[in-house]
């Protein structure tokens, strides 16, 4: 499976986030109406942690919010497949959470450093067989209920967007696709602990601290 640092086996080459993907959190943020392709970003692989790993909250930024997801783990090489090839070259799922450093995210106008920080981007074990057509997803902090939502509220469901993704480039086997967060999304701080839970696939677990 790998190591402690990577769920994924081998190594992603690269991690690949949707934004803006649940109707909800899209309005949370200020946008009203879906977009017509999904929104990209990318997570650099140094930013990868496993279940029971610390977040570190960065000097860097005031506010920093989980945002729990259901992630796609690639299992072969896919480039131009159409929406029921892309979910057959699915390897399994995991529970993730992309971090994100709200303010710089606000700040910048573009995510690379607001997604980028080491431990960023926090995976689960990958289970496979599992059909993310309508999961139930939920986030809690310190053990209260922050997000509770369905994985059939995507906007733009897994096959379709691991579809449009390999039009761009080409998906590499241990590449990870975060498939987007719904509303109520919030921030951490030093001492909480953070935990994202999917159907069927279990719950990631991490605790939060301060920069040293």
């Amino acid at each position: 499976m790998g190591d402690a640092r990577s769920p994924a086996a081998p190594r992603p080459s690269k991690i690949v986030c949707v934004g803006r993907n649940y109707l909800d959190h899209l309005r949370e943020m200020g946008g009203a109406e879906a977009d017509d392709d999904p929104v990209l970003f990318l997570k650099p692989p140094s930013a990868l942690i496993g279940d029971g790993e610390a977040i570190v909250l960065p000097t860097q930024s005031a506010r920093v919010d989980f945002e729990g997801e259901l992630v796609a783990v690639i299992g072969r090489r896919l480039r131009a497949v159409d929406a029921a090839e892309a979910l057959a070259g699915v390897r399994g799922y995991c529970c993730g959470n992309d971090v994100t450093a709200r303010d710089l995210q606000q700040r910048d106008g573009q995510w690379t450093r607001a997604k980028g920080f080491d431990t960023f981007a926090v995976l689960g074990s990958v289970v496979a067989g599992v059909d993310p057509a309508d999961l139930a997803l939920t986030t809690r902090v310190n053990g209260e209920v922050r997000q509770a939502s369905r994985t059939s509220l995507l906007i733009h469901p897994v096959g379709e967007l691991i579809a449009f993704i390999a039009s761009v480039m080409t998906l590499e086997p241990g590449d990870a696709v975060f498939t987007g967060t719904p509303a109520g999304v919030g921030p951490l701080h030093d001492g909480d602990v953070v935990e994202v839970e999917v159907e069927g696939i279990g719950r990631l677990r991490n605790p939060v601290r301060a920069a040293a």
